[in-house]
């Protein structure tokens, strides 16, 4: 069996939060469902045929495009820093 390379929640919660307490605010989530997408994105390269997963992606990325969404219209600067800190075009 191989090993897949784990997604480090707490590294990219002290990444990116806001506060000490902070594990829920839109930066947060953004970021972790970023991470996420990239992890199922390269699984669904190897493979192709795993539409369950596609599905799953897909509900990701209509999630955190939502969150991005929200993100630009109450915060622009923290928006645009969130696209150039992720690599995320827009």
């Amino acid at each position: 069996m191989a090993k897949s390379k784990a997604i480090d929640k707490t590294q990219i919660i002290g990444d990116f939060k806001t506060h000490d307490s902070d594990t829920g605010s839109c930066d947060v989530q953004i970021a972790l469902l970023s991470a996420r997408i990239n992890h199922l994105t390269e699984h669904l390269r190897t493979h192709r045929k795993d539409f369950h997963t596609r599905r799953g992606l897909l509900a990701m990325a209509s999630r955190r495009r939502k969150l991005l969404d929200y993100l630009k219209k109450h915060d622009l600067d923290k928006y645009n820093e969130m696209l150039q800190r992720l690599n995320l075009r827009r």
